[in-house]
């Protein structure tokens, strides 16, 4: 196992792309040996350009969309990506689903893990993966679950930006700096074929958080200069020697 490793937990199928590709891709570079898993597909509520086609079925659509994420996560360098299929609108996780992904929490043993905001009022979807990310994390730290297991550790858990930030409580305090793997996720964003009013969209919010990276690495008195970054809101307390 490599040294270090990281968990995406995604509601549909393109969430992970837009949301942390950046830091997908940043920390593949690095070595870091990243995992997403797909609770979806987002074939009812996200696949709106598909569903306008002629004879389009619910199958169709679910190909068409993990051929996307298929694609996009070869572009982040991911050599794991995992599709649940439990549907969306409304994503609906039973206690078996959670014991899986709690199965995937043990055996990859994130350093850290990325997942959606605490609140999202236009898709209900997304703020219930948080719940389900972290009780799924607490149940692999339990000793008890599954005795002879490795149990999992305290990675931090970030939640990645959601697509009206004003709207959703989500406030940033880590800014990550992805200048170096934008063409990345500018490849995996353009395999999402089927949201294709969200590419600019993306591209804008990582210009604008490259912003808020430099004036906060220093600001106009010597802060880093930065092209493209993401923001996270990290979940629990951060330990350090030093500030």
């Amino acid at each position: 196992m490599p040294d270090k490793t990281a968990l995406v937990v995604s509601a549909h199928s393109a969430d992970f792309v837009w949301r942390c590709g950046g830091a997908i891709a940043l920390h593949a570079e690095k070595g870091c040996d990243v995992t997403v898993v797909c609770l979806s597909y987002g074939e009812r509520g996200e696949s709106a350009k598909l569903w306008k086609e002629g004879g389009m079925t619910l199958d169709r659509v679910k190909t068409e969309r993990r051929k996307e994420a298929e694609a996009a996560a070869r572009a982040l360098d991911v050599h794991d990506i995992r599709f649940f299929d439990l549907g969306d609108y409304p994503l609906v996780m039973d206690q078996d689903a959670k014991f899986r992904l709690v199965d995937v929490i043990r055996e990859v043993m994130p350093s850290f893990m990325l997942t959606h905001s605490t609140w999202d009022p236009y898709n209900p979807d997304h703020m219930l993966t948080l719940q389900w990310t972290l009780e799924c994390r607490a149940i692999a730290q339990a000793w008890g679950h599954n005795p002879g297991q490795a149990v999992l550790g305290a990675p931090q858990v970030y939640l990645f930006e959601p697509h009206q930030t004003e709207q959703m409580n989500w406030k940033p305090d880590v800014f990550l700096d992805i200048t170096p793997v934008w063409d990345r996720k500018w490849a995996a964003i353009q395999c999402m074929q089927g949201q294709e009013h969200l590419w600019s969209f993306y591209r804008n919010a990582a210009e604008n958080r490259a912003n808020h990276f430099q004036r906060n690495s220093g600001g106009q008195s010597g802060g880093r200069a930065a092209k493209y970054a993401e923001g996270f809101q990290s979940v629990f307390p951060r330990t350090v020697d030093e500030l």
